[in-house]
């Protein structure tokens, strides 16, 4: 990998973690369309520790709230009950399907859930999910002609049986072309959170997943194509980008639509089948390119 992909792939991870368009698809899309190797797994998940530091130093706050009141609480009954406590415990939850299943399923990972043919479908599809889970937040948001607004759930609504299905919903991730923001996102939404609450805990509890897995994936660093120096620098470009995203995010959030984004996958995903049946991408396209 030579230090211009590994900045254009940096700027690429760094642009699409928090969107909710799925940013290991798109490293694969960028490598595929520009005739270079493909990154793989490993380099996408090293590169998405500079994208969950951004995570970690936007809500720094939270963060250090959560895990002081968490710790304080294994010793003190009084403080279990607190939200802050409980918040940790429902991170430690909700990682557990992601944590499973990305052990079973690692060869898959790296494999054949890399076919274009796969992303392709997974964005459509998924793109449909979030819009119909966009759709139903609309309504209770806005009410209508013959029904009132309804009230959505906050984080402080957030269940054990919740948090589970939140991590159900980021174990889909696994799949290139899902995303974990969308799939989190929308799973949230569909449970009749707000907009806010299901982001929030998507970026919260991804640090976890994402930086276990970042680190589990380093030994493969510096073997072939994933060489240590373009790895760290497409890791420090995703930082940077990275936290410009998702403050940007969170604002845009709170009062727009996740349509734009649903839009954006359906139509990329038919033209990704266009392009692989037109004979101008093959599926492994990437796999073997030097």
């Amino acid at each position: 990998m030579t230090w211009f992909e590994s900045f254009v792939l940096g700027l690429v991870q760094g642009l699409t973690e928090f969107l909710p368009i799925s940013s290991s698809a798109h490293l694969r899309l960028t490598a595929a369309f520009a005739g270079w190797h493909d990154p793989g797994a490993a380099f996408t998940a090293i590169t998405q520790i500079g994208t969950e530091a951004a995570v970690i130093i936007y809500f720094r706050k939270d963060i250090a709230r959560i895990i002081a009141t968490w710790a304080r609480s294994l010793v003190n009954r009084e403080l279990r009950h607190d939200h802050d406590a409980q918040m940790g415990w429902l991170v430690i939850v909700g990682s557990l399907p992601i944590g499973v299943l990305g052990l079973t399923l690692k060869d898959a990972i790296e494999g054949p859930f890399r076919d274009l043919r796969l992303i392709a479908t997974t964005l459509i599809v998924m793109g449909v999910v979030l819009g119909i889970a966009d759709r139903l937040a609309a309504r209770d948001e806005t009410g209508g002609r013959h029904r009132a607004a309804k009230q959505r759930k906050e984080l402080a609504d957030l269940t054990v049986k919740d948090g589970l299905l939140y991590g159900v919903c980021q174990a889909m991730a696994l799949i290139p072309g899902v995303s974990r923001s969308g799939a989190t996102i929308s799973g949230g939404l569909l449970m009749g959170y707000t907009r806010e609450s299901a982001a929030r805990y998507s970026f919260l509890l991804a640090i976890p997943a994402v930086l276990a897995s970042g680190v589990f994936e380093l030994k493969d660093a510096g073997d072939g194509h994933t060489a240590w120096g373009p790895t760290i620098f497409a890791t420090v470009i995703a930082f940077v980008v990275g936290y410009a995203v998702i403050a940007w995010f969170m604002k845009f959030i709170s009062n727009k639509s996740f349509m734009p984004f649903v839009v954006y996958r359906i139509l990329l995903g038919i033209a990704l089948f266009a392009l692989v049946a037109a004979g101008v991408l093959e599926p492994d396209a990437g796999e073997t390119a030097g």
